[in-house]
């Protein structure tokens, strides 16, 4: 394993990672006060799209956390941003499911929203929805059915809470795709997309630039296909063991952010 060293900015995953549903991990006011002391700009890159950038920073705010607008990306606005670049928003049309974390975004960029029932969708767009429901399934396989493109916010199969895992926008996205033989195009990690944007946000050499997240098959692998250093945690959803088994690797593997926090000072003393 490579020396921890020349780390100058941070992409780092939420779930898992800062928290397990409402409870914060141990250390994460500590954490985030090493990044201050040691002026480390980072961006907060989630694949949860079921908030918007303000909820998330009202949600560390209640943990002791102060963070700003421009430190957080979530796999909702980086799809309203990729799509605002590769479509004219004024005449597009999209469905979603998905929360205000997917919706705003899109209404942010100019889009066009339809309504249940529907059909003249351009694009079907889906993040997690936790009151997904079965006229909301139909209407996109619908759409999809009919031509619309379909795009997916990201594809985690599950979520951690603190109560355990649950069902994430991967789970309906096979659904979508077992209806309409379509599989979507997916924005968020392990597609490089999102990494990108948080780099062009971050302004670092992405040489200096590491991913913190607690998933192999979305943080890591993104990592990997984005060319970036990347560290696992191991307080979410990916262990040791599926690390020895993987084909791909972390730079470095860590306990909890405690650990990397400790790292970063360490690295700081160099």
């Amino acid at each position: 394993m490579q020396s921890f060293v020349d780390v100058r900015a941070l992409i780092i995953d939420m779930d898992g990672v800062l928290w397990h549903g409402d409870r914060p991990q141990a250390g994460l006011q500590e954490f985030f006060q090493t990044l201050r002391d040691l002026e480390l700009p980072f961006v907060l890159a989630t694949n949860n799209a079921s908030l918007t950038a303000d909820q998330y920073i009202d949600k560390l705010a209640a943990m002791g956390v102060e963070i700003a607008l421009t430190e957080i990306l979530t796999s909702g606005m980086a799809t309203a941003f990729h799509l605002a670049q590769n479509y004219d928003s004024t005449s597009t049309r999209i469905f979603v499911i998905g929360g205000v974390g997917a919706r705003q975004p899109l209404i942010d960029h100019g889009f066009e929203l339809i309504d249940l029932y529907e059909q003249q969708a351009d694009l079907v767009v889906c993040g997690l929805d936790k009151q997904l429901s079965w006229d909301k399934l139909a209407t996109a396989s619908f759409n999809i059915q009919a031509g619309a493109e379909f795009i997916a916010t990201n594809g985690d199969t599950s979520l951690p809470t603190e109560k355990g895992l649950v069902p994430g926008n991967g789970a309906t996205l096979a659904a979508l795709q077992a209806v309409t033989g379509v599989a979507p195009k997916v924005i968020g990690k392990p597609e490089p997309i999102i990494y990108q944007q948080a780099l062009a946000v971050l302004g670092v050499d992405p040489a200096h630039t590491i991913a913190i997240g607690d998933r192999l098959d979305t943080d890591i692998l993104g990592a990997v296909r984005t060319g970036i250093r990347s560290a696992l945690v191991l307080t979410g959803i990916s262990s040791q063991q599926e690390v020895d088994v993987s084909d791909y690797q972390p730079t470095w593997i860590f306990a909890d952010i405690i650990a990397v926090a400790a790292a970063l000072r360490n690295q700081s003393l160099a």
